[in-house]
């Protein structure tokens, strides 16, 4: 509304400016007029008319009101032209601007000062423009690099499982141990090149398609139960415990399956970069008019730089991790948005070697 103002007023002032303009430029023409035909030169013109034509002379004297009206208006129609011929200069200026905005939006607009809100306005709209090519690059670049490692990712369990059930096919007189052993890491990584063909396709909905919610009464006290119960197993192979602080029951108006895979991911989260034999906690505390979830844990501390990346898309706090480990960067971007979509908020934060997710519901 503010803008629509502003743009009012701008087209106010260049009117009111032409009026002016016209008014003053005809005044300053018929002035000068007046001074040299009806003074300076009068006897001179009217001699040499009268000795060329005296039917001419006193045909001018009989009608030189109307005459003079006649040469008033076209001074008149002749500024008027020139003005707003000069103000319509203004439009090709605004439209020179834009092309320079498309073509080089490194470069800074400039209009003349009484267009200076305009100018502002396309200034934004080149930062604005500056801003979404980079993050577009940016994002481009990101998922190039994380089509790079999961290509990586799957090569590697791929040629373990070619190279296992190989020696399972050639070696006819195999032990049965070694056997069960083979068989049982060529199924490992079978189900690690599940898991990674599984976020590929995560990355494909996560790009294409919203995520619509489906609220329903749920008791997220439970819901937390039940999925360290079902990351009892991962918990177990990095020794590690988990203990969950929370009332009996906890009530809350939301996507059951939706805040689950946002809880997931962040035990996960913290499954994964957690010193072995160490505790995670999760609090689950209901106040007056919000719910909070804490998830923390202890690892190595997170320099403030990538604690702020976080939670974009592909993004992965070590990108040399080992590939049975390394995901494709989209859990806690993914959880976020889980959040937001309840009109919820989380947070992280990292003090020594603590590190905390905190959501608010």
């Amino acid at each position: 509304m503010n803008e629509v103002k502003e743009f009012k007023s701008i087209k106010n002032m260049v009117a009111l400016k032409a009026i002016i303009q016209i008014v003053v430029y005809t005044i300053i023409a018929l002035i000068i007029f007046m001074i040299l035909v009806d003074g300076v030169f009068n006897d001179l013109i009217a001699e040499k008319i009268y000795e060329s034509d005296t039917m001419s002379y006193y045909l001018i004297v009989k009608n030189k009101q109307i005459i003079i009206a006649s040469i008033y208006s076209v001074f008149v129609i002749l500024v008027a032209f020139f003005v707003i011929r000069n103000a319509s200069n203004h439009l090709i200026t605004i439209t020179m601007a834009m092309n320079q905005i498309s073509k080089n939006p490194d470069k800074e607009v400039t209009l003349p000062p009484y267009l200076a809100v305009i100018e502002n306005k396309l200034n934004n709209i080149r930062i604005e423009l500056i801003k979404n090519r980079n993050e577009a690059k940016e994002a481009e670049a990101k998922k190039n690099d994380l089509i790079m490692y999961m290509a990586h990712d799957l090569k590697t369990p791929l040629t373990s499982i070619i190279g296992y059930l190989t020696l399972l096919t050639e070696e006819k007189q195999i032990s049965k141990p070694l056997e069960e052993k083979y068989i049982k890491i060529a199924l490992e990584k079978a189900l690690r090149v599940e898991e990674l063909t599984n976020q590929f396709f995560e990355i494909t909905r996560y790009n294409l398609h919203d995520m619509p919610i489906q609220k329903k009464k749920i008791d997220l006290s439970f819901l937390l139960e039940q999925l360290v119960d079902e990351c009892y197993p991962m918990l177990q192979e990095r020794k590690l415990t988990c203990e969950v602080t929370k009332p009996d029951h906890v009530y809350y108006e939301g996507d059951g399956d939706k805040l689950a895979r946002a809880f997931g991911n962040l035990i996960k989260n913290a499954i994964h970069y957690s010193y072995e034999n160490s505790l995670i906690e999760i609090v689950l505390e209901q106040k007056e008019e919000t719910t909070q979830v804490i998830f923390r844990n202890r690892g190595d501390k997170i320099p403030k730089y990538k604690l702020e990346k976080l939670f974009d898309k592909f993004y992965r706090i070590d990108e040399a991790r080992a590939s049975n480990e390394g995901g494709a960067g989209l859990g806690l971007a993914i959880t976020k948005e889980i959040i937001q979509l309840h009109k919820g908020d989380i947070s992280v934060k990292n003090e020594d070697d603590v590190i905390e997710f905190s959501v608010t519901l």
